[in-house]
């Protein structure tokens, strides 16, 4: 099941607390399933999580975690990941145990707010790490940890 998409590394993404709850997309294919479906999904059974990250020079990569739940609205939508396998750096498990932060809701464990700062919101530690929903060429860019700058990405729940 598709969670999420950015095609092209827009200020998509850039959305608020209430929005990232209920899931959004738009005609171009960038897509956020929402966290309220992610939390009733992953809490109540096993699944992994699949990155596909389709680098600038059109390479692709991918990160899997092999359990991923993400907990309650009244938790922060706190995700907890582990089990990584890919042929890409573990840079997803660095915002383990981390509640989800927007522009209007700052979870964050740094002193700014990170999805202001990069332009998206996401289960946010600092701002550079797994910037798969932050805008090209902001505050670190879209990319994967490691200096690998993305042009697209999808995120999968898989059973």
């Amino acid at each position: 099941m598709l969670v999420q998409q950015n095609v092209d590394g827009s200020d998509f993404f850039n959305r608020s607390w209430e929005e990232f709850k209920v899931g959004f997309n738009n005609s171009r294919g960038n897509y956020w399933l929402g966290n309220e479906l992610l939390h009733q999904l992953t809490y109540n059974g096993p699944y992994k999580l699949r990155f596909d990250l389709q680098a600038s020079n059109f390479s692709w990569y991918y990160a899997e975690y092999s359990s991923f739940v993400v907990y309650s609205e009244a938790l922060g939508y706190k995700m907890v990941v582990s089990g990584f396998s890919g042929n890409v750096g573990n840079a997803f498990s660095y915002h383990n145990n981390m509640m989800f932060s927007t522009y209007d809701r700052d979870n964050d464990s740094r002193g700014s707010n990170c999805a202001a700062y990069t332009g998206g919101g996401f289960w946010l530690r600092h701002c550079a790490w797994a910037n798969v929903n932050t805008v090209h060429g902001h505050a670190g860019g879209f990319q994967w940890v490691g200096g690998l700058y993305l042009q697209s990405s999808r995120m999968w729940l898989m059973c």
